[in-house]
């Protein structure tokens, strides 16, 4: 492995046992501080053990609720989730008197939503069949969730705050989505969605 991989995987491992070496704040702060529910997922990011795994599986009911929106609604709520996003994780960063928080699992409801824009895209036209494509969706995200390939593991080092903590997994979602979009046109399912529309 190169020198600077190494030592950016190395940072990054430091960085994790950092933020796990952080004790859990109360259950009863965190379920009765709005800032702190929403930033905590709804209660999901309280998990044990792989935080980010069980935010994404919370995504997964309000995807469904969105999904009925027409694509560009869905996109503009993803951006103003991600945007709302920046500001709660900041705030309760704040209160908790921490930089992030593995528990901070709100960045991965989001990142999960972007990643399935795809399937939003292409719903209207494959009716409920193009929802097969959801776990291959989970899945891609945490993927470049956990893996954090450049850049989103550069970002994830360089850009703090409420950003910093949205950022990475805002990207993550992009790129994850990006690959579902050609897995999809591989298929086929994109490309008739795209020639339905025209």
């Amino acid at each position: 492995m190169p020198p600077l991989k190494h030592a950016a995987r190395n940072s990054q491992q430091r960085q994790r046992d950092k933020l796990d070496a952080i004790p859990p704040p109360p259950v009863r702060l965190i379920m009765t501080t709005p800032v702190h529910l929403i930033s905590f997922g709804f209660g999901s990011g309280l998990a044990r053990h792989a935080p980010g795994t069980w935010g994404t599986l919370a995504a997964v009911p309000l995807f469904l609720l969105m999904s009925a929106l027409s694509w560009p609604y869905y996109a503009g709520l993803c951006l103003l989730l991600f945007a709302f996003g920046c500001w709660a994780t900041g705030e309760s960063a704040r209160l908790l008197q921490v930089s992030d928080y593995p528990g901070f699992v709100f960045d991965e409801i989001v990142g999960f939503l972007i990643t399935a824009a795809p399937l939003v895209y292409a719903l209207p036209y494959l009716s409920l069949s193009v929802l097969a494509w959801l776990p291959l969706a989970f899945v891609l995200f945490r993927v470049f969730d956990i893996l954090k390939p450049w850049p989103i593991g550069w970002l994830d080092r360089q850009v703090h705050g409420g950003l910093g903590v949205m950022l990475d997994d805002g990207l993550a979602g992009v790129m994850a989505g990006a690959v579902l979009a050609f897995a999809m046109a591989c298929a086929g399912t994109l490309g008739r969605s795209v020639v339905a529309v025209g």
